[in-house]
Order: structure tokens, then sequence, then C-alpha cells
């Protein structure tokens, strides 16, 4: 499973939807709390992680503006 996470390192986190990077950040967790991993291997995932986890955050950064903002129309509107 450490090859699987090695290849999902080299995918460019900026190009997976909210949906991917969510996903990829469970299996990179669970890989983690298996404690099966050398501490190389570990720290390869932890920093996938952290990056998949920025990029869910921004995904749902830009949701809530999104939503803000049609609340905002809305509200002008009225």
């Amino acid at each position: 499973m450490a090859n699987d996470a090695k290849s999902d390192t080299s995918t460019d986190a900026s190009a997976l939807s909210y949906e991917q990077a969510r996903d990829e950040l469970v299996r990179v967790v669970s890989e983690l709390e298996q404690g099966s991993l050398t501490l190389e291997q570990s720290l390869a995932l932890w920093e996938r992680g952290e990056v998949l986890a920025s990029r869910c955050e921004e995904w749902l950064l830009g949701a809530k503006a999104r939503l803000d903002a049609v609340r905002n129309s809305a509200a002008a509107a009225e």
C-alpha cells in the first residue's frame, strides 16, 4: 500500500476535486493509523495529508464564499 501512497503523492493536489482530495486524505490517515510504515514513508504520507487537508479547506472556503455571495445577493434584492 505504500506504493499507492507514493503514486498518489505525484498527483497535483490543486487538480483534485473536493471529493477526490477528501477520499485520498481518508486513505492517508488510515494508512498512517496502521503504523506499519517506515519513518520516511510515514513522513511522506503526513506531508501529503497536509497538502490534501489544505486542498479540502480551499474547496470548503470557496463554497462558503459562494453561499455568502448568494445570501448577500438575495438580501439585497429584498
